[in-house]
Order: C-alpha cells, then structure tokens, then sequence
C-alpha cells in the first residue's frame, strides 16, 4: 500500500508492506542513486547520523521503471514542523543546512530543502528523504533555495520576531510560508538581520520582480561552488544567530518553585515511585504523557526504555523538555507540542497527505497526571467523552484524578462550580470502567488525588 503523503516524487514512493515500511526507487533515479551510494556520500552522511540508514531489498518486480527497493530504518513516531518547538525546528534547519554543504564535497546537491524531510530519532533530527539528492552540475544554482526559506528561515524569523506560535502557519501553508506574507508579518526591526534582510526580503522583492520571466530567465548559470557554498555559510550563521528564550507562563517553573500542583516534594516523590510500579508491571513499549510539562514523569518511562512522545499544548514547556533531551542525549524522548483538545489534523491533498495526530502509531500506554480537572472543568469535557477517548487510542492507562476540593481544582472552579454537578471521583470511575478494569487505585499521601492504573477491557 503507497503512503498517501508518498505521491509527488516521480523518481520513488514510500509503501507499506506486511506491517513493514518500503521505498521504490524507479529507474528514472538510477544514476543519482548510484552516485549517492558510490561516492561516499551515504557512508558519510549516515556515520554522522544525518541521513536515515537503509538496506536494499530483493523485492521482486518485473515492471521496467522500477530500479530497487530499500528499506529504511523505522522512525518510531512521525512528527511535523508545526509540532515542533523552536529549537527543534532550528536543529532541523541546520541539519539540512550541514547535508547540503556536505553533499557539494561529494558532487551531489539537494533538490528538495522541505521540513517534512526531517523527522527525530534517538533525540536528534535526522534527514529520511534518500532520494532529495542529485548530481550537482558546476555553475547550478540551489534548486531548493527558494523552498528552504519558505519552510525553515521565514518560520523560523516569525518564531523569534513576532510569535514562537507561529510555526502552526505550516499548517495552513504545508509548501511553506510565502515571503512576501513573511515580509508583511516581520516588524522593520528584523530589516536589521542581515540574513533576513537578503533572505527574505530582498528575497522577496526579486521572486515579485522576475516572476513574470521564464525559469531559463531566472537561472544565473554562472553561479559558482564557492557562490553556492557561501550561500549556505550565510543561511547557516544567520540561522545560528537566531535565538529564543522560554517565556515564563503558569507552566514553565511547575516543578522549580515547590508548587507541584498542591502537594509537597514528599507527595511529588511518591507519586513518582506509584508511576514508576505502575510501569514496572505493564511492559509497555511506547507511551504517550499527554500534559507532560517538561517530562518529569516521562523520563520514569524512558528511563525504563519505553519509547515515550512527551506532548504539551505550552511551548515553552516543550522547549525545555528538548533541550533536556539534548543535554542529556535522551534517546527515547519525543518531545512534541501538541493541544490534545485540539491535536493537529489531517492536511494537503484529500486531507492525506500529512496525517492527522490520532491516525499515526498509537501508544501501548497513557500517561496522565494532573490532566483530568484541566480537560473537564477547564474544557468542559464530560467524563463520558473523556473514558471513550482514552479507550480508543490506549491498551493501559495511568491516570490521576484531582478533585475538586483540590487547589488546582478550585482555581479552576472559580464562579463556575454549579456547571461540573458529575466531577466526582465515584462518575469518573463509573465512566472509565465502562471501557477499563481499574487494576490498581492509590492515594498520594499528603494530597487529595488518586492515582490509577487502569487496563482496556477490549484489548486484554
């Protein structure tokens, strides 16, 4: 079966085959494949952890434009752009940056610059698009200019200049964010930038000028390898110039300042130890911390060597937990920003061509604390809906309820009690039991809040 974001590459596609993921490489492709493999450039690409390993495939077909078939390693969760917090999205610029610049030493270029090209493994960003590279030709331009501003610096500028959340753009404009909406969005103080200036918006005014002229018009072919390499040194200092600190929000100090959500650092450690058992007996291998903050509680899991996306709807928060990913090197950590009231949904062409965030891998297990009173009473979610949720996407599900007499619960509460008559603790275990066995149930000592390990009735 071909991937349905798998269609408008006519040298390969990407299909899936007895649970097993695959690339045809037509024939169309042949040389630049060779030439990718016997230069070195693979070799050299993937020893550093750049480009996504394969290994060839005797996959039978008789059909003349087919080449070979590879399979590539597994990524164990699809991410996109408009996921990412800033300095993943930054990470993931300079990596196609440093491929590109390498691939000119080889005498290959990348014809395609998309961030969709880029997907994070072992914590680190990693390019998966093995046929983006081609044999560059002396006095070629960079095809993927153009597209590397639109879906990495232009981004990128409106994330430090005007708002980090302003990556969900990508969401809307999936080809990347044209320049001239750019220049209309960036205050004049980014005028000041250098790298902005000439990559967007002088950058701009010249895709206006020459956009009336043919392609063969456009092309200065007597643009060098020094010009080119210089045009990469360039993006690539003006990228590593561009700088973004987390705001301070209700969120970003939740473990730093002994507030831990109305209990103690007594309570705080115990809870952890109750995650920890929990996890202990499940054997779980992928999990899902749904309003992980900064993944205090999924590096219990990772640490267990369960492949965990650590997902909140605060980037700020979400960009703390990466870069404890980076500092640490955390290999099975996902940090991604993501509004489980609103997760991000399917986009481009018959709405599959990215897909939505509950049609990819699903998790063996859930994680959520301290999440519960903030979808119903802040949400206005009911239990109901909730339980059903969880029963669809999850076989196991630790979960901790926060009543309302809580001082989270309150604050919440506030003017508005009368309207949540069904959030006590004896409907919500009514409700999920219509989906789960409650397979354990314990009180965090010196707080008002239960924790619970609850397993899928249908998936037993």
């Amino acid at each position: 079966m071909k991937i349905s974001s798998s269609f408008k590459d006519p040298d390969g596609f990407v299909f899936l085959h007895k649970n097993r993921i695959f690339r045809q490489i037509n024939a169309s492709y042949k040389d630049n494949y060779d030439f990718l493999m016997q230069s070195g450039l693979y070799k050299k690409l993937v020893d550093l952890g750049a480009l996504i390993p394969h290994k060839e495939i005797d996959f039978s077909s008789d059909h003349e434009m087919v080449y070979k078939t590879i399979e590539p390693q597994i990524i164990p969760f699809i991410s996109y752009p408009y996921e990412w917090c800033f300095s993943q999205f930054k990470d993931a610029a300079l990596l196609t940056l440093l491929i590109q610049k390498i691939s000119l030493e080889f005498g290959m270029t990348l014809k395609d610059a998309s961030s969709f090209n880029i997907q994070f493994l072992f914590g680190k960003p990693v390019f998966i698009d093995t046929l983006s590279f081609e044999k560059y030709k002396e006095g070629q331009p960079w095809v993927a200019y153009r597209q590397f501003c639109e879906q990495f610096l232009a981004p990128l500028a409106l994330m430090v200049y005007k708002d980090v959340r302003l990556n969900r753009l990508l969401q809307t404009h999936m080809n990347g964010i044209p320049l001239d909406s750019a220049v209309k969005l960036l205050p004049f103080t980014s005028r000041l930038n250098p790298a902005l200036f000439l990559h967007i918006f002088l950058h701009a005014r010249s895709q206006k000028r020459f956009a009336h002229l043919p392609l063969s018009r456009k092309i200065d072919k007597q643009f060098s390898r020094r010009a080119f390499i210089g045009l990469i040194e360039n993006l690539e200092n003006g990228i590593k110039g561009l700088s973004w600190e987390p705001e301070k929000t209700v969120w970003t100090d939740y473990y730093n300042e002994n507030n831990y959500d109305s209990y103690s650092s007594k309570s705080l450690a115990e809870k952890k130890a109750i995650v920890a058992e929990y996890l202990r007996v499940l054997h779980s291998k992928t999990l899902w911390d749904i309003g992980a903050n900064t993944g205090v509680f999924t590096r219990i899991a990772a640490k267990k060597g369960i492949f965990t996306v650590s997902m909140d709807n605060d980037p700020s928060v979400v960009e703390q937990n990466y870069r404890q990913v980076k500092e640490n090197k955390e290999k099975n950590i996902l940090p991604l920003w993501v509004d489980i009231i609103n997760p991000t949904p399917a986009i481009g062409w018959e709405n599959k061509e990215r897909g939505s965030f509950l049609s990819r891998r699903l998790p063996d297990t859930v994680l959520a604390l301290a999440l519960v009173h903030h979808l119903v009473i802040g949400n206005n979610l009911p239990l109901s809906k909730l339980a059903a949720f969880f029963a669809k996407i999850c076989s196991s599900l630790i979960i901790e309820f926060v009543p309302k007499e809580d001082q989270q619960a309150r604050l919440l509460l506030q003017n508005r009690e009368a309207i949540f008559l069904d959030y006590t603790q004896e409907i919500f275990e009514k409700e999920f039991s219509r989906f789960f066995r409650i397979s354990k149930k314990s009180i965090i000592p010196k707080s008002k809040r239960t924790l619970y390990l609850m397993i899928n009735k249908k998936k037993i």
